[in-house]
Parts: C-alpha cells; structure tokens; sequence
C-alpha cells in the first residue's frame, strides 16, 4: 500500500496498547520500557504494544488485562490475532527499547549487559529484564522475531507505519550502528529503517 494521504496518527504512553488498520502510524517514546511491533503483511493490520515491566506484582486477575506488563500486552495481542482470525506466525515481530536510563551509575545488580540471568527474580536492573521477558514471551506465544534494537544507553523514539510495516528508530547520533541502516533526518538525532 502507498502511504495513506491523511494517516491516522496514534502515540502510545507507557502502558498503552493499540491494534488496527493499514492508514496507521503509531508511535511512542521508550526508555527502559519495550515495544512489540506485529504487523500482517498480506492483511496490512498490526499493532504496538508500551510495556514498563516484565508482571505485574500482585496479580489480581479481576483488574483485567494491563498493558504496563510484558506478559499482559501478549495476551492483549493474542486476542488482537484472534478477532482477525490470524495467527501468530503470520505476523512480522520486531522488538525496540530497554535502554539503560542512568549508565553513570554504578550497579550493584548481579547482571550488567543481558545474560541469562537477567530472567532471574534476583535480578533488579529493569531494562536486562524487559529484553529477556521479550524474547521469551514472543518464542512462548510462537511469534518468530525478526529484527529488534534493544538494550544500550538512553531513549530512542519508535515509529511504526502499519500501510508499510516499516518500523523506525530514532536515537542520538553518536548511539547507532552502522550496520545495515538506511538513516533519514539529521542533526543530533537520526532515524533507522529497523528490519527492511
């Protein structure tokens, strides 16, 4: 699909989840919490997720589904999938954020950069904990994730442009590869096509 004349812009704040159409842009802004991107190619409908942690403390399952936690935003996409009679390996995945909000500090944490310990409950850094119940829930509910940016130093800004599946990352200059980018913008900040 061309890009729409007039899209509808959505912006998604911590917490936030959204599923629709093709003439879609959503959009958000992430520091230690993660997105999860899925988008239909052949249906051209997809959807974001804004997660803040991995569950939810007391899991008071009478509140109903809260999209501030990693493994309720899954369950708010598997019903998404289900009302479009799709399935979870018909989607593209694409995972974003997790960036570390205060590297200046000094951590006392058992894991720095992401290991497998990170899925530990003894860990407490929350961004190593975002990108280890990231990849485990999207494998868990059989979603296969083809491309993320992840972990690193500090915010990065997410566009996601349903009509195209095109997601975009946009994160100060001096904190992106070069591997495989094509970059649009300038100045201090730059956008990366993420995944093709």
């Amino acid at each position: 699909m061309k890009n729409p004349t007039q899209p509808t812009e959505v912006i998604l704040q911590p917490g936030d989840f959204y599923f629709g159409g093709a003439a879609t842009s959503i959009r958000t802004v992430l520091g230690s919490c993660v997105s999860v991107t899925l988008w239909h190619p052949t249906r051209l409908i997809g959807g974001m997720c804004h997660y803040m942690l991995p569950f939810r403390q007391n899991n008071n399952s009478s509140a109903g589904l809260d999209g501030r936690y990693a493994e309720e935003s899954m369950q708010l996409f598997m019903r998404a999938i289900r009302d479009a009679a799709t399935h979870p390996a018909d989607y593209r995945v694409k995972l974003f954020g997790a960036g570390n909000m205060f590297p200046g500090l000094a951590r006392k944490e058992s894991c720095g950069p992401y290991t497998s310990q990170c899925e530990a409950t003894t860990c407490r850094n929350v961004s190593c904990k975002n990108i280890g119940v990231a990849r485990s829930l999207t494998a868990k509910y059989g979603f296969n994730v083809e491309a993320e940016d992840l972990g690193g130093d500090g915010l990065r800004q997410v566009v996601f442009d349903v009509w195209s599946g095109h997601v975009w990352v946009r994160k100060p200059m001096e904190k992106l590869g070069a591997a495989g980018l094509k970059q649009r913008a300038s100045s201090r900040f730059a956008w990366s096509l993420q995944g093709g």
